[in-house]
C-alpha cells in the first residue's frame, strides 16, 4: 500500500495523478492507522515549514511518521516534505521538525541577480550514484524546483544530489529507507516520473548499500 500523506500542505492532486499515472494506486489519507499499515509513504508539501510542522502535530500523525521511518518503511519527502525531515528551520524559529536527521533548513542567499523564491527548471549533479531513487536518471537532469528555504543536513553523506542557485544545496536525500527532494517529480516530466517509478521499486535487496 502506498499511502499519500495529507496534512494540508497542498500538491496532493499533482502527486498522486503522477503516482497513478505510472501504475500505483495510491491512498490519500491522514488517518494514522493507514499511515502505520502502508508499505511506501510520501509527505508531499509545498508552503512554511511551521505551518507543515503544525498540521502534522494538529492531526496527530507525527509518532506514526515517524515509527513508520524507524520501522524500514520507505518514505519519500518531496519539498516541505523534505525540509521537515531536520530538525528546525530558519524560517520559523521554535518549530519543530521531524528530526530524522540533525540539521537546519537555511534560506537561500537572494542577490540582484538571483531571484527569491527559487522558481523554474533546474539542473542536478548526482553525487550518489548508488542511490536506487535516482537510477536510471541521468546526471545534470532538469526537474522543477519551487523554494525559498532548503534542508541542510549535518550528516553530509545522506546528500545523494546537488543543485545550484546562488550556491550548492542538496536537491536529494538517500539513507537505507529514507528518500526525499527539493525539487517536485510530479512536475519534472520523465525524469520526475522515473524518479517515482523507482521509488516504488525499491526493495531492502535495492537499498542495502546506502
Amino acid at each position: 500500500m502506498l499511502a499519500i500523506i495529507d496534512y494540508g500542505m497542498g500538491n496532493l492532486r499533482s502527486v498522486s495523478k503522477a503516482f497513478v499515472h505510472i501504475g500505483a494506486d495510491p491512498i490519500v489519507t491522514s488517518d494514522r492507522k493507514i499511515i502505520a499499515k502502508a508499505d511506501k509513504i510520501v509527505l508531499p508539501g509545498v508552503g512554511n515549514f511551521g505551518d507543515g510542522a503544525r498540521q502534522i502535530d494538529r492531526l496527530q500523525i507525527r509518532k506514526p511518521i515517524i515509527e513508520a521511518i524507524l520501522s524500514g518503511k520507505d518514505f519519500l519527502g518531496i519539498c516541505l516534505g523534505m525540509q521537515l525531515l531536520m530538525e528546525s528551520s530558519e524560517e520559523a524559529p521554535g518549530a519543530k521538525g521531524l528530526a530524522v536527521f540533525k540539521g537546519m533548513v537555511s534560506r537561500l542567499p537572494s542577490s540582484e541577480n538571483l531571484k527569491i523564491p527559487h522558481i523554474g527548471w533546474n539542473s542536478i549533479s548526482i553525487t550518489n550514484h548508488r542511490s536506487p531513487l535516482l537510477a536510471n536518471v541521468h546526471d545534470h537532469s532538469f526537474f522543477y524546483f519551487v523554494h525559498s528555504y532548503f534542508a541542510d543536513p549535518s550528516e553530509r553523506e545522506v546528500v545523494s544530489s546537488v543543485s545550484s542557485h546562488g550556491i550548492n544545496f542538496p536537491a536529494s536525500i538517500s539513507c537505507k529507507n529514507i528518500f526525499a527532494t527539493q525539487f517536485h517529480p510530479e512536475k519534472s516530466q520523465n525524469s520526475g516520473l522515473q524518479l517515482l517509478k523507482n521509488f516504488l521499486g525499491i526493495t531492502n535487496g535495492s537499498r542495502d548499500n546506502l
